[in-house]
Formats: C-alpha cells, structure tokens, sequence
C-alpha cells in the first residue's frame, strides 16, 4: 500500500467509508490493503482457521466476531497459516491471543484487544456473506486499505 488512509481519504472520500471503531495494530505489517473476504461468526475460530488455511491470494479477511473480547478468534499459529497461504492480512471486531508472536509475523492485523481464552470450534458462523459492524458495510470482494491511522473500506 503506497497511499496512507489519510491520503486516500482526503482524495476519495465520496467512495470510501472510514471506520470509526478503534482497532490496535497488532501484526507485524501495519499497513495493508487488498480484496475482502469475510466470517461473521461469536466466539467460535473454526470457519476462521478453515478460511486461512486456503490461499489468501493477497485478500483481508474481516471477522465479525460482535466485538466479543471474551475469548481470542485468532492465535498464533492460525496467523502463521494466514501468512503461509498469502493473506495480506485480517481485520477482527474481536479478540486475538498470542500477540508477541502474531506482532512478529509479516502479516497485517486489526483487531479490538487480545484475551488469552481460545474460543469454541464447533464450526459455527457464516463466511462470505455482507457483514456491517460500526456503521461500516464489508461487501466481499470490495477493497479495504489499513495503516496506523485506521481502515477504510470501498463502499
């Protein structure tokens, strides 16, 4: 990503939507950008660690995860996958665990906190589909751009 949201913002504002929810950068890439993919799914990784495990192609996976911090949707070795299999990088309205070793991995990370509690996996959720948490839509395949300053999204 060459433009910062910033930027990106100031020249695109009509076709761009900025989310207005505070996420930590927590991987080791902090800007990011590409195609999204998305799982809406509560406190179940299971579709999560499925969906990373197949190639990523350069695309940001955005989980809805209802901004439940009461467990992680992500660890460290479902990031390694995600960085094996080419993702450019995930955006979590959740929890993540094992931040010092997903802060070390080149891949990009949005996400609300961590909790060192893993989630269920029973597979639970939907992937793929429209997904809307602050205000903000998430149409898979539209691209989403990500640094320090926050995330954007195409509307």
């Amino acid at each position: 990503m060459t433009l910062l949201t910033a930027d990106l913002y100031d020249e695109y504002e009509e076709v761009l939507q900025s989310v207005p929810l505070q996420f930590q950068t927590l991987g080791g890439r902090a800007r990011f950008s590409g195609p999204i993919r998305t799982v809406a799914c509560f406190e179940d990784n299971a579709l999560v660690k499925s969906i990373l495990a197949t190639p990523g192609e350069g695309s940001v996976l955005v989980i809805d995860g209802a901004g439940s911090l009461n467990s992680a949707l992500m660890g460290d070795m479902i990031a390694e996958s995600a960085v094996a299999n080419g993702w450019a990088g995930v955006v979590i309205n959740g929890a993540i665990r094992d931040r010092v070793a997903i802060s070390g991995l080149d891949l990009g990370v949005k996400a609300l906190g961590s909790n060192p509690r893993k989630s269920s996996k029973t597979g639970s959720g939907e992937a793929d589909a429209v997904v809307t948490f602050a205000g903000v839509t998430f149409t898979p395949g539209r691209t989403i751009y990500c640094d320090e300053d926050g995330i954007l999204v195409e509307r």
